[in-house]
């Protein structure tokens, strides 16, 4: 007892200095400990090994078990997890195969965790249907899955694009006898509103609320952003007051969302309403939620609000982002200002990246009738994506320059990028109805080659 006493304590104070992320004094820790006689195990190796895992890469915390070899332990089934864990994280499959071959080659018989991360690991890395044979393996290994190993392999089939088979699994395992909780039902509500599939998330929720659990935040605010990203606003809005009238305390990515519907559907008054309630409750506010607020004004015309936002980013700490330019810059072209947007555009020169930007000023200029000025920036940009193409294209189209729209459409395509089938179609119809009929002929058939050598 007074031997394991001491190997206990030192075995608390390992894990604290981890949890600190202090290896160093770890280290040191375990160094006088060995010199006043007090012996390591094969948990103070573990917590090493864990924390290496995860502060510093899968290499230094596997040369932990030269260490424990030489002090005489023998690395057990939780040191194999931990590190089949670390190769995980960095989606090293080769590595998490060669971690469990060497586990079983030691004979150490692997527990359901062994089996759920490499698991989890196939899933991530996009091999389904390896982890379903691993998934197998636990069955025929007489282990029993727990809940973990059940969200995983829901989890894992939501993100590789088999939701409805997630789905099929839920219902089979219920009708086993599989009580799922709050965690299970999130996952399957998040898989549903990944895929578009709004209807069967919101009989899931409401199941959720009938089964004995309470759904969270998270339960709703997922569902609530599906229903606005499918534009069925009313519905969003409905699960917005549900979760006031139940009580949730909200974050700012919740008010958000919210706000950012209500500014979409010109519901001014009410966003600025949550807005209000947002301050009232005292939540600190992000660079997102600032951009949010920011949209709200531009919206409403009030460039002097959004300003004093600004000053209030930069006096918090915080500092503005490519959207927060972009915002403006959309803003400011909208209401017809262009030398405040590229004003804006220049303070963007800093940033790694402002294309999104220059893209909302390029279509801004066409929208506001400066074409020529547009066609200039176009040229000028290093950058381009088949968004910058596609805008201009359709801008042109607009006031009828299908010769220009023609050429700028075929240089996308043979530069390898996508642009719309609807933006396509209008520069042939264009073509045609101008009375250019043989040009819209050569143009198909230069469209179709370019698209067959960069197949």
């Amino acid at each position: 007892m007074i031997t394991r006493l001491p190997t206990r304590l030192l075995n608390i104070c390992i894990a604290c200095f981890c949890k600190a992320q202090q290896l160093e004094k770890a280290e040191a820790v375990i160094i006088d400990a060995i010199r006043l006689g007090v012996l390591p195990d094969v948990v103070t190796y573990n917590t090493l090994v864990s924390t290496y895992c995860r502060l510093v890469g899968i290499d230094a915390a596997y040369s932990i078990l030269y260490r424990m070899r030489e002090a005489g332990i023998n690395p057990d089934v939780i040191t194999y997890n931990s590190l089949i864990a670390g190769a995980a994280k960095h989606c090293s499959l080769s590595r998490s195969l060669d971690l469990f071959d060497e586990m079983l080659q030691m004979g150490i018989p692997p527990d359901v965790w062994s089996y759920n991360t490499l698991m989890h690991c196939f899933f991530k890395v996009g091999k389904p249907d390896e982890a379903n044979r691993v998934f197998r393996d636990i069955i025929l290994s007489n282990l029993s899955p727990c809940a973990a190993t059940y969200n995983i392999v829901i989890n894992g089939l939501c993100k590789n694009g088999y939701t409805g088979n997630a789905f099929m699994l839920f219902r089979n395992l219920q009708h086993h006898g599989f009580i799922p909780q709050l965690v299970t039902y999130n996952i399957l509500i998040n898989g549903l509103c990944k895929s578009g599939r709004l209807g069967a998330a919101r009989r899931i929720l409401k199941e959720l609320g009938e089964s004995g659990n309470v759904p969270n935040a998270i339960s709703y605010t997922t569902v609530m952003k599906c229903c606005f990203r499918s534009r069925k606003f009313e519905q969003g809005l409905e699960i917005f007051a549900e979760m006031k009238s139940k009580g949730y305390t909200f974050d700012a990515f919740t008010y958000c969302t919210a706000i950012g519907a209500l500014v979409k559907i010109g519901r001014i008054k009410e966003a600025n309403e949550c807005i209000e309630q947002m301050v009232k409750n005292g939540i600190e506010l992000d660079i997102v939620s600032y951009n949010t607020l920011i949209n709200l004004y531009c919206k409403e015309g009030k460039f002097e609000d959004a300003y004093m936002l600004l000053d209030e980013i930069e006096k918090g700490g915080l500092e503005c982002d490519k959207y927060t330019h972009t915002i403006l810059i959309d803003g400011l072209c909208k209401a017809g200002n262009i030398d405040g947007a590229l004003q804006h555009l220049k303070c963007m020169d800093r940033l790694d990246s402002n294309l999104v930007a220059y893209n909302c000023f390029i279509d801004g200029l066409c929208k506001s009738g400066h074409i020529d000025y547009a066609m200039r920036v176009f040229e000028s940009m290093e950058v381009k994506d088949s968004f910058t193409y596609t805008s201009l294209v359709h801008n042109l189209c607009k006031v009828r320059r299908f010769h220009s729209a023609s050429k700028l459409l075929l240089s996308c395509i043979r530069g390898g990028m996508k642009i719309l089938k609807s933006t396509q179609r209008a520069v042939l119809r264009g073509l045609r109805s101008s009375g250019f009929s043989r040009q819209a002929k050569r143009l198909k058939s230069k469209i179709r080659l370019a698209k067959i050598l960069h197949c």
